[in-house]
């Protein structure tokens, strides 16, 4: 259920854009609203790694520098039938991990400093299959590609709710509807479509901590790790950027609840404990 919210999550994204490129300039408007998305991913497929690594200054260390880090992620990986990734340290003490890479054969895994002082190692260990789970179903695509979509919406929408008030002239042909439909739809758009890409993460995350709980073999594991994290992030708050906030284990962002749960990149903690302490293994 939650492959085919993602696709259907997914497929709205593509609407909405092309429906922005429409408005902004008919048929046209829409071949250069899909080519701009285009070349957002493209950039974001081969770049986004390597700069968010480097936004947090994470440190690529080897099996003799962080032997028991290093040994956990290489037997989880050969469970999940992955592809050794890249092995990671930020140094912030707040407790956070998170996956990057644009595919199982150019991944990378990283985990704060904080980390792994609160956790046991059967908890990090399942923290670390949460992360690998995300490699194997190519969640770091998906979630890149998800809030890629968001910003060229967002950006289509102001050059559209631009061009709607000073535009001016063209028939609604050539823009594709009248000047308030257009700046309505640019209103609209932006905050529909970060909706999407939160809802798109949400359902990851889920995906994520079954297939981890599945690859370290006790979901209890995850769930008490998750518990800390989350007591220890609101405790030692993280400097994060909002546009990274869905790739963490944890919400380094805090929400409510309520209406702001709709823009929440993480699912209520409540209910993924919930959910991995009622799996059953056979």
């Amino acid at each position: 259920m939650n492959t085919m919210k993602t696709t259907f999550l997914m497929a709205l994204l593509m609407v909405l854009a092309v429906g922005i490129g429409y408005a902004l300039g008919g048929q046209g408007g829409m071949v250069i609203a899909f080519v701009f998305a285009l070349g957002m991913n493209f950039f974001s497929y081969w770049f986004s790694d390597k700069i968010v690594l480097k936004m947090y200054k994470a440190q690529e260390v080897t099996e003799a520098q962080q032997p028991r880090l290093y040994n956990m992620v290489r037997e989880l990986a050969q469970r999940a039938q992955l592809p050794m990734p890249k092995v990671y340290i930020i140094p912030n003490d707040t407790p956070n991990a998170f996956a990057t890479g644009r595919d199982p054969e150019h991944a990378a895994v990283a985990v704060t400093q904080g980390i792994m002082r609160i956790l046991t190692e059967p908890e990090l260990r399942g923290v670390l299959g949460h992360e690998l789970a995300h490699i194997k179903h190519r969640d770091i695509l998906i979630g890149t590609i998800a809030a890629v979509f968001a910003g060229a919406i967002s950006m289509l929408a102001h050059m559209a709710q631009w061009a709607a008030i000073f535009g001016g002239g063209r028939s609604d042909n050539e823009r594709g509807g009248s000047p308030i439909a257009v700046i309505a739809m640019a209103i609209i758009a932006p905050i529909a479509a970060m909706m999407i890409q939160m809802a798109i993460s949400r359902s990851r995350e889920y995906l994520a901590d079954a297939g981890g709980a599945k690859f370290h073999g006790n979901p209890n594991d995850l769930a008490n790790a998750l518990r800390k994290l989350h007591a220890a992030a609101q405790k030692i708050p993280m400097d994060a950027s909002p546009a990274t906030a869905h790739m963490f284990i944890v919400n380094p962002l805090f929400g409510r609840g309520g209406i702001t749960s709709l823009f929440s990149t993480h699912p209520p903690m409540e209910e993924r404990v919930k959910r991995l302490e009622q799996m059953r293994f056979a």
